[in-house]
């Protein structure tokens, strides 16, 4: 027997589901709520916002507060102050409720797939229908790690970055941070103050000026300008640009290589392997490393999915946010889905606007049938 029911409200089938509830599933959801639609979101966080609340504790965006709002509703404070994780993730929960978004937390989607014209998506017993469904669960589900990292020896502390909290985490003795990106020069310059520090990996470029309130005011205007008009898949030069971004790291934004050499961070070339428990970096192994901070990205990680609809990268096959293999199926907020900005505040909110207008028209209440 089948012990799957049915959820989402009175039993009819929701005209759109939304999977994922942080900024990409909220900004949807104000525009399918404008639109009168009948909706939910599913968040598999216990609370929303709790995807920023998870990361490391000093984290503050890059982004001043003036574009970091979602439609409808200014980010409170200073335009030109860059908030705090905490302070984005409050925002984001008082968002959804100032709009009233339907959201259900705790929820994560174990599978979704298409039978007889509707979208089908299960979780823990429960069961929804839906005529379109918008993929919302962003670009930082699965972390990345190279296969070596179990080489390790077992006395070594490592960490993901998505892990790491504070340095209290950390073992006395050396650190060793693999990946230069923002993330990864952050984390370097904080673990610097209580540990000898080595950072492994080269940057992809940085930001030419100084990162504070002035470049808030007169240069990441610019950036943002940049970001969503001109690096696009629509251009040529946004065409050449994406799978460089894809590929490399972020150009560093805040922390720079002079500010880890100030704060007497090592800089050492990319781990290539792990020799009898040591990582292994210029073909030798680097002694005394007690802690281990992988700051190597994330993967794509649509395996519940059970559909073909992606490339064989395994990104989803579609544009600007718009499935190409499955009608009423989109996707928000992954890295370069139209843009170079499709992954951050301003993209996700531009992009959820397009989105919104593509998703086909109010679907009439059909009756789902319970099963079990």
């Amino acid at each position: 027997m089948n012990n799957i029911r049915e959820e989402g409200g009175s039993g009819d089938m929701l005209d759109t589901l939304v999977i994922g509830g942080g900024q990409a599933g909220l900004a949807i959801g104000h525009y399918l709520k404008r639109q009168g639609r009948r909706f939910l979101i599913l968040d598999a966080n216990p609370r929303i916002g709790d995807a920023w609340r998870q990361r490391w504790d000093t984290l503050r965006l890059f982004t001043p507060a003036k574009y970091d709002g979602l439609p409808g509703m200014r980010f409170p404070g200073d335009g030109l102050s860059f908030p705090t994780k905490d302070e984005l993730a409050d925002y984001l929960e008082a968002y959804a409720a100032t709009f009233a978004l339907p959201v259900r937390t705790g929820t994560r989607v174990e599978k979704l797939w298409r039978e007889q014209g509707r979208y089908v998506a299960v979780s823990d017993g429960k069961r929804w229908e839906a005529g379109n469904v918008v993929v919302a669960t962003g670009c930082t589900q699965a972390p990345r790690l190279p296969d070596f990292a179990t080489d390790l020896a077992p006395s070594t502390v490592q960490l993901h970055s998505s892990e790491y909290r504070n340095p209290d985490q950390l073992r006395a003795g050396r650190v060793l941070v693999v990946g230069l990106g923002n993330s990864g020069a952050e984390i370097a310059l904080e673990v610097s103050r209580t540990h000898h520090t080595v950072v492994a990996g080269k940057p992809g470029g940085e930001l030419p000026v100084r990162h504070g309130r002035a470049a808030a005011r007169f240069v990441l205007p610019v950036v943002r300008f940049v970001g969503l008009h001109v690096l696009t898949l629509d251009s040529p030069i946004g065409r050449k640009a994406a799978p460089l971004k894809l590929g490399h790291a972020d150009p560093l934004i805040r922390t720079k290589s002079k500010d880890l050499a100030a704060a007497g961070v090592e800089r050492v070339p990319r781990v290539t392997g792990v020799q009898d428990g040591l990582p292994v970096v210029a073909g030798r192994p680097l002694d005394d490393v007690s802690n281990v901070i992988w700051c190597t990205g994330y993967r794509e990680s649509f395996d519940w999915i059970a559909m073909p609809v992606f490339d064989g990268d395994g990104r989803p096959r579609q544009h600007r946010g718009v499935a190409l293999d499955k009608p009423g199926l989109f996707f928000l907020g992954e890295e370069f889905m139209y843009s170079a900005a499709s992954a951050t505040l301003p993209g996700v909110c531009r992009d959820a606007r397009y989105v919104a207008g593509k998703i086909p028209a109010v679907v009439s209440p059909v009756k789902a049938v319970a099963r079990g």
